[in-house]
């Protein structure tokens, strides 16, 4: 049997924050756009339409790399942040991360992120509010804050969310796995309102993992009971 995974499960609720803002053919071929014009045909027909190809092929490689690229940037970038201490050290941090980058650290801060965090932004903001006499940079200061509460309350609700239907679906799997009656536990469950959208991605997650590790019976099992749990949602 294929060991049970669970990643961590990001966000894409959050906004960007202001600081962010401000800083920074062959007939048969599928052709839908009319990239490669009106069907050819001939010898030179044949070349052109390969060579078309093989550039399509180079921006295709292009693309990816760009993709890679990205990835690694933003690897090499989570690495080199340093997380700081203290709640007010902790809120220039998020200020200073870009916005899409939040979401994963909120998974990656989340314990940090409590009553004393959203205490010192409550704080500072009602200082700023406030204030007898305002400048430019307080205004400016107090919306960026503004903003930051905004946007890490939304995407924790979404995080917390997200994690306790992780959990559920990952006990809802290990039950489907280890019944010897899969029909009825499925059933089951159905009544209980135990199954949904992300147990289907669990399932996929596991599935992905076993193909992976060379476990194709317990992939293509995971894979009947993927059918079945989805033919129970949709009716």
């Amino acid at each position: 049997m294929a060991s049970l995974s669970i990643g961590i499960a990001t966000v894409s609720s959050v906004r960007t924050i202001p600081r962010q803002i401000s800083r920074r053919r062959i007939s048969s071929v599928w052709d839908p756009k009319g990239l490669f014009g009106p069907p050819q045909t001939g010898h030179l027909a044949r070349l052109e339409f390969k060579r078309r190809l093989e550039r399509d092929a180079e921006a295709r490689e292009a693309f990816q790399r760009q993709i890679r690229e990205e990835k690694e940037r933003r690897q090499a970038l989570r690495k080199s942040r340093v997380i700081p201490d203290t709640a007010a050290e902790l809120i220039e941090y998020f200020l200073d991360t870009e916005a899409q980058e939040i979401e994963f650290e909120i998974a990656r801060l989340r314990q940090r992120l409590n009553d004393e965090f959203f205490s010192q932004i409550r704080l500072e903001i009602g200082q700023l509010r406030f204030a007898v006499s305002k400048t430019e940079e307080m205004e400016d200061r107090l919306i960026e804050l503004e903003a930051l509460q905004k946007a890490l309350e939304e995407g924790i609700e979404a995080y917390d969310k997200m994690q306790n239907e992780l959990i559920t679906a990952k006990n809802s799997l290990t039950k489907i796995l280890t019944t010897s009656d899969v029909k009825a536990t499925l059933l089951e469950m159905v009544e209980k309102n135990e199954l949904n959208r992300s147990l289907l991605a669990l399932l996929d997650e596991n599935i992905a993992n076993a193909y992976r590790g060379n476990q194709k019976q317990a992939a293509e099992y995971m894979e009947s009971i993927r059918g079945s749990v989805l033919k129970y949602l949709t009716v």
